[in-house]
């Protein structure tokens, strides 16, 4: 929507603004805001006041009505294929005049439509509250410590942080900028970005519209270009972005578009088809298969195959009795459709599927779009960011290179971030010295030649001041000391911070030169890092240079080491500059090795004199700044792997997961990381050249290679150094076209590409950028790579639990509808059929018995093996093989013995009499009758009970749930009581049993059964049968799957053997059948 320049709400301007400013924010010097705002620029809001501010102002979000819809959920209930059988019969029963069955079907009806509105209500409040969990975050100041906190959290008066790739969190007025652009199309319809300048203001009564104020930045606009810091002056509706949402609410069409020609014209058919699409999309709505996720669409279809499958049991039956209209014939008719029903499915999936995310949030892990929740216990390749992920983002400044002194070493401290905490030792050599004829020093001989030393001892040198100055000035960081608790503060980047801490240990922080009234060196230019060019650029302004003109400027940059010698054409040494020649740059590579495989992170420092003038310093061109410099030294962080990143990796691996780590590092450092977490063996540096090369590739050696020659390569690497986005697009497709289901992390605006493209993107919470948050999938709030192994482990149990109640409703469908097909050929003296089950005894195993073990088994802890197991494959679904064999196994063993209960009561020990009517009420000669119907749904109730807790696991035997119990005895017990939502389930389905056969009225006139008494032995013996021939089937499939079943490759006490022995083999060979082999191996 393109804005005309004018206020998009015009207000009077008599009065103070809502927030307590005298006058429009852009008319006010950014002084004056802050001013008026009662905020500190540099501390921010207390908490306290932040607090007090938000009872005043309310939540930072949009009103956008209700977010749950107690009508749309009301209606889901009652428009279902489900429902829909359950109200026919209800039809059906008072056409017939069966008022029974009539007013126990319609109680039905109400109890599941109100039992599945509360359920599912809840569970759409509780992923409610989850979103907004993922709701955009904003870097705060608050009491003088940079937090970051929900974007809804924010007030007026909040001092925030953006840099490029955030989302404006409310509408701010901009006090900092630094080449700072937004993008605003969604506001103002301007598709390109809008150059932002923190010290312009505009005279009231100017036409000044809202993409023409250049000093404010409004929410839901993106950050394109540099950074910023700025002030929150309005939130939620009362920003420019609400006053739009405020004037389109309810503005939503349902109705597709009619398809028009280059004039505008439409003819008859493209009407039709836009009616056509629209009666589709509602159509698809309403059956609930066009809306969800995959299962909930494929469980949509399911049921309106059973739906057209319980009509044909109905007719069938009513064929079976020539289509009489009797009463009894009917009722046969409609217990037979009822008996394919499966109610509770979608409101049991609903509510596992919500308590499934619930418990990602307590495992650190936000659900961003509910399909991941399914494609998480498929994903059989994760692809990791090294820095922050694998490690713990807590970067340290261990070496420092001055190419014209020697080597600075840092020792160790407990406090990352205090300049204060740790000695220095320096040495004269290189990190790499390779002088002819002098034996290498081991380290105790460095330490002894080289002492700790306070960090004072060593300021005052005149090129490692050239050094320090890059270090403190190309650095958006900040390292501080907190005036309420003394303690050292630091907000930015990890690597800049750890960098910045470094220069503040010699007194060399950058707030010392640029703040106060009179400052030594201000910034004009800045050139922010980026994946693509992997370097920072500065021009700063140096007022102390001694120079006639009284100033000297400098460009100074840091990057990685290759990027940086790009750019440089000279190298600083004590007596001079020396021009980088092939012999200077390949001995500034080998200390960068040496560096580097002590798993360090290592970036080059480079400056040069700048003697032109600008205009305008914000648009210089890039490439004329960053060429001709002069490099200083190497500077090697340390990043240590986080305490639980190798057992993570290891985890991985046994459940057939491999992990490629795809770093902006350097190739010798992050080899170094992945041997240390196991992603790499811990004897690859013993193997062949060419078996290295195939598991560790430079992004520049992978981009090179063809789609095709990608595809020819025997196994794919599993580390990509100096990886760009582009790079991360292409192992996701390379990996796609070898038929893997890939897991893919990523924290910058240009890691969206590769996030939308993996099959679940993983956004970073704490260093992600709120675009690349939106691209993905789930977000990680500790940005911790073993927050992913827990989301694949719920992702596993959830689609395990599934799979058991799926299973277990299905299975008793066909039992029941088995029995009562089968049971068509009990004719009574008048020819028509009997059935074995009444209907209101079939709605109760339905809605009653099954129902709630169905929800237990949702609920169920993930089993010991699920994370030993291969990942499940997400085209085939949950209707695998096994399960479908599996429940025509138990629902045609269930349905014989049901069967046979009811044949050994009429038959076996009874005299065969069906007598007449004993479908419609009881008489004399139908006692024998009621007597068996009683005992097949007693037996029939049993064994949905105990096929509930067979279920607990598919194929393991319930006397044996643990691969190594520690009491093999007792385990049975344990484990029927470690889910008491199931245990209480079964016991009260074995409870209700008695009081539904033994009280009057109850059993002969609604469930149309009569008390039973020696019959309980038939009951106990064929649930004993029952039990056993379960366990013995779970036998027969343990026997099979050990043979022929899919194992995960995990030669997990081999790593570094033949874990990767197959490397070895396909080094330099052709390609495999299985490329794919060795990956899962891994």
């Amino acid at each position: 929507m393109q804005n005309d320049g004018k206020d998009i709400h015009p207000r009077s301007r008599e009065g103070p603004l809502h927030n307590g400013l005298s006058n429009d924010p852009y008319l006010l010097p950014g002084d004056e805001v802050v001013r008026q705002l009662s905020t500190d620029p540099d501390d921010g809001l207390s908490d306290a006041e932040a607090g007090t501010r938000m009872t005043k102002f309310g939540l930072n979000e949009l009103d956008t009505g209700p977010r749950v819809s107690v009508v749309r959920i009301l209606l889901r209930q009652l428009f279902n294929a489900m429902s829909l059988v359950l109200i026919m019969a209800m039809v059906v029963s008072f056409a017939i005049k069966s008022w029974i069955e009539a007013v126990v079907i319609t109680a039905v009806v109400i109890v599941n439509i109100v039992v599945g509105f509360l359920q599912e209500y809840s569970a759409e409040k509780t992923m409610d509250s989850l979103r907004s969990l993922s709701s955009p975050t904003a870097s705060v100041i608050r009491a003088g410590q940079s937090k970051t906190v929900r974007s809804a959290d924010l007030v007026p008066g909040d001092i925030i942080e953006v840099k490029t790739g955030d989302t404006i969190p409310a509408d701010v007025r901009i006090m900092e900028a630094m080449n700072f652009e937004t993008d605003e199309a969604l506001l103002t319809g301007e598709s390109l970005p809008v150059a932002k300048n923190a010290n312009a203001t505009f005279k009231e009564g100017e036409d000044t519209g809202v993409g023409d104020r250049i000093n404010m930045a409004y929410s839901s606009s993106t950050v394109s270009k540099g950074r910023a810091k700025a002030v929150v002056v309005t939130t939620g509706m009362q920003t420019e972005i609400g006053k739009i949402a405020q004037s389109l609410r309810g503005d939503k069409s349902r109705v597709r578009a009619v398809r028009r020609d280059e004039e505008g014209n439409a003819g008859v058919h493209h009407y039709l088809q836009a009616g056509a699409g629209t009666v589709k999309d509602q159509l698809g709505k309403f059956l609930g298969v066009s809306v969800g996720t995959p299962l909930q669409r494929k469980l949509s279809w399911l049921a309106i195959f059973l739906f057209f499958i319980a009509v044909t049991f109905a007719i069938i039956c009513l064929g079976a009795n020539g289509f009489s209209s009797r009463q009894e014939v009917i009722l046969y008719a409609v217990a037979t459709g009822l008996s394919m029903i499966p109610a509770s499915l979608v409101v049991v999936l609903t509510i596992t599927m919500a308590v499934g995310t619930k418990i990602m949030v307590g495992r650190n892990v936000i659900v961003r779009k509910l399909d991941s929740l399914e494609a998480l216990g498929a994903v059989t390749n994760i692809c990791s960011d090294k820095t922050g992920t694998l490690t713990q983002g807590k970067m340290v400044v261990k070496k420092a290179w001055v190419i014209a002194e020697g080597t600075y070493s840092v020792a160790e401290s407990n406090n990352p971030v205090d300049p204060t905490s740790a000695e220095i030792s320096f040495a004269v050599e290189p990190p790499f010295d390779d002088t002819p004829g002098k034996a290498p020093k081991t380290q105790a001989q460095r330490q002894a030649e080289s002492p700790w030393l306070p960090a004072s001892e060593f300021t005052g040198k005149e090129f490692f001041t050239q050094y320090l100055n890059v270090a403190t000035f190309c650095n958006l960081a900040t390292v501080h000391r907190n005036r309420e608790t003394e303690k050292w503060d630091a907000r930015g980047d990890p690597t800049e911070i750890a960098i910045q801490v470094f220069a503040s240990r010699f007194d060399w922080g950058r707030r010392k030169f640029t703040s106060g009234d009179n400052p030594r060196w201000a910034e004009l230019a800045e050139y922010p890092f980026d994946s693509d060019v992997k370097r920072m650029t500065v021009i700063y302004r140096n007022f102390n240079s001694g120079e006639e003109k009284g100033y000297s400027e400098w460009a100074l940059m840091k990057g990685a080491v290759e990027r940086v010698l790009e750019a440089c054409t000279t190298v600083q040494y004590a007596d001079g500059l020396v021009p980088l020649d092939a012999e200077q740059e390949e001995k500034v590579l080998k200390n960068m090795e040496t560096l580097a495989s002590q798993g360090l992170r290592v970036l080059a420092l480079a400056k040069r004199p700048w003697d032109s003038q600008a205009e305008d310093w914000g648009h210089l061109p890039r490439q004329d700044v960053e060429r001709d410099m002069t490099l200083l030294g190497l500077i090697g962080l340390y990043d240590p792997p986080r305490v639980e990143t190798a057992d993570a990796v290891k985890a991985c691996h046994r459940a057939g997961i491999n992990v490629h780590m795809l770093t902006g590092d350097h190739k010798q450092t992050a080899r170094a990381i992945a041997i240390e977490v196991g992603i790499l063996p811990q004897k690859v540096n013993q193997l062949a050249p060419d078996v290295i090369s195939s598991m560790v590739m430079t992004a520049a050696q992978f981009d090179q290679l063809s789609d095709d020659a990608i595809d020819d390569l025997p196994v794919l690497p599993l580390v990509i150094a100096r990886c760009t986005p582009q790079t991360k697009v292409r192992m996701v497709e390379a990996l796609h076209r070898r038929k893997k289901f890939v897991a893919m992390t990523g924290d910058g605006v240009n890691d969206s590409p590769a996030l939308k493209r993996a099959d679940v993107g993983i956004g970073m919470g704490l260093a992600g950028s709120d675009v690349a948050k939106t691209a993905s999938d789930i977000v990680l709030t500790d940005d911790n790579f073993a927050s992913i192994l827990n989301s694949i482990e719920e992702g596993r149990r959830m689609f395990d639990n599934i799979k058991k109640f799926v299973l277990h409703l299905l299975a008793e469908n066909i039992a029941q509808a088995c029995t009562l097909l089968i049971g068509l050929a009990f004719k009574d003296s008048t020819g028509l059929s009997v059935f074995p089950l009444a209907p209101v005894e079939i709605l109760w195993i339905i809605m009653i018995t099954s129902s709630f073990p169905d929800m237990g088994l949702g609920w169920e802890p993930a089993a010991d093996d699920v994370m030993t197991r291969p990942p499940h494959n997400l085209k085939v679904g949950i209707f695998t093989k096994e399960l479908l064999v599996d429940l025509t196994v138990y629902g045609f063993w269930m349905a014989s013995l049901c069967l046979a209960s009811f044949s050994l009561v009429v038959f076996g020990f009874g005299d065969g009499n069906l007598g007449h009517g004993c479908n419609h009420s009881i008489h004399d000669g139908c006692e024998l009758v009621y007597r068996a119907r009683s005992t097949t749904f007693t037996c029939l109730t049993w064994f949905a009970l105990f096929l509930a807790w067979e279920m607990v696991h598919m194929r393991r035997s319930f006397f044996r749930l643990e691969s190594n119990p520690p009491h093999i005895w007792t385990m049975w017990a344990r484990h029927a009581w470690r889910n008491p939502f199931l245990f209480w389930s079964i016991m009260a389905g074995f409870i209700t049993v008695f009081p539904i056969i033994y009280i009057p009225g109850l059993n002969t006139v609604v469930f149309k059964h009569a008390p039973i008494t020696w019959e309980w032995g038939i009951v106990i013996v064929e649930a004993f049968l029952f039990f056993l021939g379960i366990e013995f089937w779970k036998f027969c499939k343990r026997v099979y799957f050990r043979r022929h079943g899919d194992k995960v490759r995990n030669p997990e006490t081999e790593l570094g053997g033949s874990t990767f022995s197959r490397y070895a083999s396909t080094a330099g060979s052709a390609v495999t059948d299985d490329p794919a082999g060795l990956e899962a191996q891994i």
